[in-house]
């Protein structure tokens, strides 16, 4: 039986992959939490993994608080950047097969076009630096691994922009949101089952790819939409990021294009709309 290893076993997307688990008997599921997996401590980390001695590791932690990392930056560069060497080093000599996640944060938000794979990075906080050092160190340790870059993750688990949300519409007549940052949000459940479908496909083809939900909204629209399907009354203004300052930078355009995922492993990627529903469902 396949041994499958979650790191960040608590964050919204392994929380999502606890959910799907049960479905998928024929493997054994290992969830570990800061303590079992500790990312920000190398020396511990490399004999965790030992103990553990899985045959699939899902990275899902990481460092992601955006504005403290500016920082933190020492912190937040051990747990994105140097824990990953460690762990595609240990993947690669142990023939484990590694699905990094990493993030839209690693481009500069200058494009104006669905940003693929091949698209420049250029990370403008210390956040994307740090994710970005991840992505190439976890590619030179272990050609042979997947990165997923994706976007704006939200789920009824931990805390996101939905839950936010939904929280300051219930309690405030009228709020603000960011109306010029452009991308597409992801709900996690939706990208805990594209990991899964990967490792259930018959083929394993390593490289970057991006997955989040379909769409290109502004932060402002997401919000409408909560509103919409949570029947809120409260009153949504959109302003510009120049209104709203935060001590790191948001890239304004990070929407992905998702057509490599789609085509390699034949993935359907569902509408934003359509996963938000299912989440208020």
């Amino acid at each position: 039986m396949k041994k499958i290893l979650i790191t960040g076993a608590t964050g919204q997307l392994g929380s999502e992959l606890l959910v799907l688990a049960p479905l998928y008997t024929q493997y054994e599921w290992v969830f570990a939490n800061r303590t079992q997996i500790t990312l920000d401590n190398l020396e511990i980390l490399q004999s965790q993994l030992e103990v553990i001695r899985p045959d699939v590791i899902f990275n899902c932690g990481a460092y992601t608080a955006v504005d403290k990392a500016e920082s933190e930056k020492d912190l937040a560069f051990t747990v994105n950047h140097l824990a990953v060497e460690l762990i595609a080093k240990y993947a690669k000599e142990n023939n484990v097969k590694l699905i990094h996640v990493s993030t839209d944060y690693v481009f500069d938000g200058n494009s104006s076009i669905a940003l693929n794979e091949e698209a420049k990075t250029n990370p403008i906080n210390v956040y994307g630096e740090s994710k970005l050092a991840g992505e190439i160190a976890c590619l030179q340790e272990n050609p042979e691994s997947i990165i997923i870059r994706t976007s704006w993750v939200y789920s009824k688990f931990g805390n996101n922009f939905v839950k936010t949300m939904k929280r300051l519409m219930q309690e405030r007549d009228e709020i603000n949101v960011v109306n010029d940052q452009i991308g597409s949000p992801t709900y996690a459940a939706d990208l805990a089952q594209a990991m899964i479908d990967i490792i259930e496909s018959p083929e394993w083809i390593s490289g970057i790819y991006n997955y989040s939900n379909e769409g290109e909204i502004s932060w402002y629209e997401f919000a409408l939409s909560i509103k919409e399907f949570g029947g809120y009354s409260c009153k949504v203004g959109g302003i510009p990021s120049s209104s709203y300052p935060t001590p790191a930078k948001r890239p304004s355009f990070s929407l992905l294009d998702k057509k490599k995922i789609k085509i390699v492993y034949n993935l359907k990627v569902p509408n934003y709309k359509d996963s938000l529903r299912k989440m208020f469902a």
